[in-house]
């Protein structure tokens, strides 16, 4: 999961040297922590959240196909 969160995101910014993808493992779920650059922060969020969305739609799809519970969270 983090290998393709770390593609996708280093695919959407300008500064890909500066994304960092980290994995906690929570009680419920595996939690997915992104980490881009404050520039680069628009284009991985979106209009509306649509990016990060779409992103957070295609880990959980790769997730119930693991069989494991995911979530993905942008921070700063």
């Amino acid at each position: 999961m983090v290998e393709l969160v770390e593609a996708i995101a280093k695919s959407l910014v300008d500064n890909p040297d500066a994304v960092e993808v980290k994995e906690v493992e929570g009680r419920q779920a595996i939690v997915i922590e992104l980490k881009v650059a404050a520039d680069d922060m628009g284009k991985v969020i979106g209009k509306q959240g649509r990016i990060a969305k779409a992103l957070r739609t295609v880990v959980k799809a790769a997730a119930t196909k693991a069989n494991k519970k995911v979530v993905v969270e942008i921070v700063q």
